[in-house]
């Protein structure tokens, strides 16, 4: 590793340990702990401990870290992800929260500028650390170093900012010219992005503010666009006239006019896809901060006199004197730096959020994440491709339908506005939520009712009392009065608790609309109007509120609930989940095209790994299915841990909501083995950090009718009646066969695995380059392997086994195609992840090993 400056450590302040020999790297690493970040001895030590502990990985791991990197880089690499770690995991700590030090106010970008990386190679490096590492930061910090570490979360936020750090430079220059009186001085600065004005600054920094002061916990996507546009609605009010490219009067932007001129508001939410209502609350916010922190006079626009108000109706807005003029601007700019600064330092912000600012493109890189990381190219390339609802993604596993307008003719009715970007897209999405599913009643409809009603007992009040349970631990209220802001302005709490009750309302409508689409089917395929079976089924209801709440969440592209977090709060697993999306998809016509894209790539997920995880519960199907496979199910624990119960929960987020005082009869869920009622939810080996803002669905076309040919599965069946795939794995299935219901669900299970293992096995004989006959006997050696020896995918991932099957059939037939040109062509895939093949499950037998082991498919 590279020395940072000129100092060298001396003998008496170096970091110590436990007395081993100090090699180079150690000698580094204490170096950049001392003088490129100046820590305290304590936090010294705790990152020098990491460091050691974790050396040996570093060793045994250099060749997975970066793509052809010297040991030297591959040490930097190390030596950020050891010390962000730390500091994460410290702060995080309840015990140390207040044992802080002014040496250990460091941030991410601290550490990276010292280790001379940047953001895109960390993120993308950084899930074989956390792999790697996991067990020794279990050991040092605890069983749930994951969730404080929040490197997914960070992740998240720092695409976000990408996206909308490119969002707000676009629409900024739709309205503004990108000089002013500064450009100058500033001579030109040679910057790939272009020159930033004085203006642009200003809104960024007053955004930063909104983000710090005012969104608190909830930072998503939908929420920080509407703060931009409310910051474009001030810059519009405020920047002088001169530095417009527009015309107030006729521009194409700014339709909407009335008898006082442009309805300033009105027009940018019809241009950019917001809520008049929510912008103007968010301008509201914006407004007050500007009072506060720069601690300018707000005056009735109407009342004021400038030409930058001019043709504007000004009624309801709020104009600051001077705001945007000299020398206040420069001023202004100096106080939000400040602010922020103090925010970075007292909040703990990991991402210093000036830097798509600040001209410091050496941090913001210019790599590619993808396959496993973010799949973007720094801040200019792939983020508008990835969302583009322009590529048509076909699901296996969801009906055909076309990519036209959607939403019962809601969205998208006019001629395209903007160009397609994720930002757009994400706006475009929260409309459907907004205008579609927002006005219907938070309440089961008159139809749904009768099917309530109409079951063995009324269980109207069964299924009103889970939904506000099951939803409110989705969507928690923060404590009252955990933080709040300076001022006049609103608790960051009450914001918070603001937020989670519209989204849990969301959800709830949602979740009532396609439940009801749902039994109006099943009645219909059954010729029933009793749906007992259904309906009291706790884990059917607990899927579709899960189911409800993601779609919410992705549509509003949250940052700190990340899936799977809906199946950790409702006690559900993978395979449960597997069971309702098809038909979720199927039942809601509305549907917008990311959301279905969104669910099929959940779908994927849930297929290639997750189902096959530890604690999932398709053991517990799969030991009445296939009993031969019992022994090795518990030999390994595989099975589901139990489903906690809904008072279980209630108790949990102490709810106090509707129906609290009821008593229904909602614990008689399905007979499990070991139930106890324990309230913990199923546990998952969660290890690898996947794209967070576009979950890449690899479904790119329908499984063409040659590749299923040689399939023995029967691949047209309708779906089952959805009170079968729910009803208890020993129960007889109610469409007849003599078979369990069990074995109807592996059995269409296996179907959908079969069909994702087609495509995935003809994408790779497409890029190899192989002969019809091979992918043909690849592909039937996996379905041999599936039916047969389904143990072989206990704890592994599909692709794994794929890969395994092309080296097998490539050996047969004396091919000259090694394992390591498989993983070559393997890395080229689009669902490709590099924990597939550098993280392999081994059962090294129970006799030695009681546990998982790791192994390398690259390895030679």
């Amino acid at each position: 590793m590279e020395n940072v400056g000129e100092t060298k450590p001396s003998a008496t302040n170096s970091c110590h340990t436990d007395g081993g020999t100090d090699t180079a790297a150690d000698l580094q690493f204490s170096v950049l702990c001392q003088h490129g970040l100046h820590l305290d001895d304590n936090c010294c030590n705790q990152a020098f401990k990491l460091f050691r502990e974790t050396k040996h990985l570093l060793v045994a791991n250099i060749s997975a870290i970066g793509s052809g990197i010297q040991p030297e880089e591959a040490e930097r690499f190390w030596s950020a992800f050891v010390l962000y770690s730390v500091k994460r995991l410290r702060d995080k700590n309840p015990e140390s929260s207040h044992q802080g030090s002014e040496n250990n106010s460091f941030t991410l970008c601290h550490i990276l500028r010292v280790c001379k990386l940047n953001i895109v190679e960390f993120f993308k490096e950084l899930p074989q650390f956390v792999v790697k590492a996991g067990p020794v930061l279990s050991n040092l910090y605890g069983a749930d170093w994951e969730n404080r570490l929040e490197a997914k979360e960070l992740q998240a936020n720092f695409v976000h900012l990408s996206l909308l750090s490119k969002y707000y430079k676009r629409v900024y220059r739709e309205f503004f010219s990108t000089n002013d009186a500064n450009v100058e001085k500033k001579s030109a600065i040679s910057c790939p992005t272009g020159y930033l004005s004085d203006y642009h600054r200003f809104g960024w920094l007053l955004f930063l503010a909104l983000r710090v002061h005012a969104f608190s916990r909830f930072k998503d996507l939908v929420t920080c666009t509407n703060g931009l546009v409310s910051i474009l609605a001030i810059l519009i009010l405020h920047v002088p006239v001169h530095f417009r490219n527009f015309n107030i009067i006729d521009s194409e932007r700014l339709v909407k006019k009335g008898g006082k001129g442009v309805d300033l508001l009105g027009s940018l939410c019809d241009v950019y896809d917001t809520s008049e209502e929510e912008l103007r609350e968010v301008m509201e916010k914006a407004n007050s901060l500007i009072e506060d922190i720069l601690k300018k006079k707000p005056r009735l626009a109407s009342e004021c006199n400038s030409k930058s108000l001019e043709n504007i109706d000004t009624e309801g807005l709020i104009y600051f004197e001077g705001l945007m003029e000299e020398p206040s601007l420069s001023v202004s700019l100096e106080i939000l730096e400040k602010d922020y600064e103090d925010a970075i330092h007292n909040k703990g912000e990991q991402l210093d959020e000036r830097v798509f600012v600040n001209d410091e493109d050496s941090l913001l890189g210019s790599g590619s994440l993808s396959a496993g990381a973010v799949t973007m190219g720094g801040i200019k390339r792939k983020l508008d491709s990835m969302c583009s609802p322009a590529r048509t993604i076909t699901s296996p596993m969801s009906p055909l339908r076309s990519p036209a307008s959607h939403v019962n003719g809601t969205l998208n009715s006019g001629s395209a506005k903007i160009a397609a970007t994720p930002v757009s897209t994400a706006m475009t999405t929260a409309k459907w939520l907004r205008t579609v599913i927002s006005p219907l009643p938070a309440k089961p409809s008159v139809e749904m009712e009768r099917f309530l009603t109409s079951c063995d007992r009324d269980v109207t009040n069964d299924v009103v009392r889970r939904a506000h349970i099951i939803l409110e631990a989705i969507f928690p209220n923060t404590a009252l009065g955990e933080r709040c802001i300076a001022g006049n302005l609103q608790s960051a709490s009450l914001m918070d608790n603001i937020w989670a009750e519209q989204r849990r309302l969301e959800a709830l409508k949602l979740y009532y609309r396609v439940l009801e689409a749902m039994c109006r089917a099943e009645s219909q395929m059954l010729h029933v109007t009793n749906l007992t079976s259904l309906l009291t089924n706790e884990r059917f209801h607990r899927c579709m509120l899960a189911c409800s709440a993601e779609l919410v969440l992705a549509t509003h592209k949250t940052v700190t609930m990340l899936f799977p977090a809906v199946l950790e709060r409702t006690g559900i697993t993978a395979f449960d989940l597997s069971k309702v999306i098809e038909s979720f998809i199927r039942h809601e016509e509305s549907l917008p095209r990311e959301l279905r894209r969104h669910l099929n790539s959940l779908e994927e997920r849930l297929l290639e790994s997750m189902v096959w995880e530890k604690g999932s519960s398709i053991y517990n199907s799969l030991i009445v299915a296939k009993p031969g496979l019992g022994a090795e199910i518990n030999r390994l624990g595989l099975l589901a841990e139990p489903m906690p119960s809904l008072d279980a929960i209630a108790v949990q987020i102490n709810f106090s909501g509707i129906g609290a005082s009821a008593t229904p009869n909602l614990q008689k869920h399905e007979s499990l083995p070991g139930q106890n009622g324990d309230i913990r939810s199923p546990k998952r080996l969660c290890t690898d950090l996947r794209s967070v803002l576009v979950e890449r669905n690899s479904f790119t076309s329908p499984v063409k009718d040659r590749l299923m040919a040689f399939s023995s599965i029967k691949s047209k069946l309708l779906p089952p009646p959805l009170q079968s795939a729910f009803a208890s794995p020993t129960r007889p299935n109610p469409g007849g066969g003599g078979e369990t219901c069990a074995e109807t669900g592996i059995n269409i299970f296996f179907s959908k695995i079969t069909k994702l293992a087609a495509v995935r096995v003809n994408g790779m004989v497409e890029r190899l380059q192989l002969s019809h006959q091979i992918r043909e006997n690849v592909y039937c050696l996996f379905q041999q392997i599936l039916s047969q020896k389904t143990s072989i995918l206990f704890n592994r991932h599909i692709d794994q086994i794929i890969l395994c099957c092309f080296y097998g059939v490539a050996k047969i037939s004396q091919l000259s195609l090694t394992f390591r040109e498989i993983i070559y062509n393997y890395r080229k895939q689009p669902q490709c992840k590099p924990q597939v093949f550098r993280n392999v499950f081994v059962d090294w037998s129970s006799a030695r090993r009681n546990g998982l082991r790791l192994a390398r498919l690259d390895q030679p």
